[in-house]
C-alpha cells in the first residue's frame, strides 16, 4: 500500500486499474480489503483508488472527535496529491456516509456516486444513543462483544462471516470509538442529493439485516432518477456475495 499524510493522519490505499477514477470506501469496521473480490471485474473500466478511511486497516486516527466530513476532507486530500479533480465515488455503508459527505462538500468533484448497503438518513433519536453507548463498551471492554454481535449479520455465508470476524479483529479499538461517535452525528443528506446532477447507482440487499432494504427503496422513491439494483439472497457484503452484479451496477458510473 500507499501512505500519504493529510490532515493529521497517515492514510494508507492503493490504486488498481485504468480508466476514469473511482473511490471506493469501505463500511465499518473494516478496510479497503472488503473490495478484493470485485476490484478484478472493475479495473479494465476504473482506476480504482483504495483507502483505509482514517483510524482502520493501516490508516491512523485522533483522539479528537471527528465527523463524517472530516472523513471525505481525507478522501479530498488523498486525491488532490494524486492530481486527481474530479472523480466517481462510492461507498459501503459507513463508506456512503464518508462518500454523502464528500458529494455534499465537493459536488463539483463527483462524477457519480454509488450507494452499497447505506442509507441517506440521518439516525433516530435511539440509534444514535445506541451507537455513542457502544462507544462507551469498546471504550471500556474493547471490541469483542461488537465482533461477536455484528459478525452474523454481515452475511449468512459462512465463509464471508470468517472475513467479515477476521476484518473485524484487525481494527483498533479507537477506530470504532471514533466511527460511531461519527456515524451518530451524521445529517440527513436526502435534500442534497436532490440537487446532484451526477448518475446515482443503489445496491442493496434484500437480506441486509444491519441495513433494512426499505431504506434504499425509500431513497430511490425520493430520487426517481437513481438506478436501483436489490440483489435477492444477499446480505450486507453484496461486493462479496454477489460481486458480479455489484460490479455490473458500478460500471454504470463510468
Amino acid at each position: 500500500m500507499e501512505i500519504i499524510n493529510v490532515n493529521g493522519v497517515r492514510l494508507a490505499f492503493e490504486r488498481r486499474g485504468t480508466g476514469s477514477p473511482l473511490v471506493l470506501l469501505h463500511g465499518y469496521p473494516l478496510d479497503h480489503h472488503l473490495w478484493d473480490d470485485v476490484a478484478p471485474l472493475l479495473t479494465d473500466t476504473f482506476e480504482l483508488i483504495l483507502p483505509d478511511l482514517r483510524g482502520f486497516g493501516e490508516s491512523s486516527t485522533v483522539d479528537s472527535f471527528y465527523t463524517m466530513e472530516d472523513f471525505a476532507s481525507d478522501i479530498a486530500a488523498l486525491l488532490d496529491q494524486l492530481e486527481i479533480q474530479k472523480t466517481a465515488i462510492a461507498g459501503h455503508s459507513m463508506g456512503g456516509y464518508v462518500a454523502l459527505a464528500f458529494a455534499r462538500l465537493y459536488p463539483e468533484r463527483v462524477t457519480g456516486l454509488g450507494l452499497i448497503s447505506t442509507q441517506v438518513l440521518a439516525d433516530a433519536p435511539d440509534r444514535k444513543e445506541g451507537r455513542y453507548k457502544s462507544a462507551a463498551e469498546v471504550a471500556d471492554k474493547g471490541i469483542a462483544s461488537v465482533v461477536e454481535t455484528m459478525t452474523p449479520k454481515f452475511t449468512s455465508n459462512p465463509q464471508l462471516q470468517r472475513f467479515a470476524r477476521e476484518s473485524m479483529e484487525r481494527q483498533q479499538p479507537a477506530a470504532y470509538i471514533g466511527a460511531l461517535k461519527a456515524m451518530a452525528e451524521r445529517v440527513d443528506s436526502t435534500p442534497m442529493l436532490s440537487s446532484l446532477a451526477v448518475p446515482l447507482v443503489i445496491v442493496h440487499g434484500d437480506a441486509d439485516s444491519l441495513i433494512p432494504i426499505d431504506r434504499a427503496r425509500e431513497a430511490k422513491a425520493a430520487l426517481p432518477n437513481a438506478h436501483l439494483v436489490e440483489i435477492s439472497g444477499a446480505g450486507h457484503m453484496p461486493m462479496m456475495e454477489t460481486k458480479e452484479k455489484t460490479a455490473e451496477a458500478l460500471k454504470r458510473l463510468a
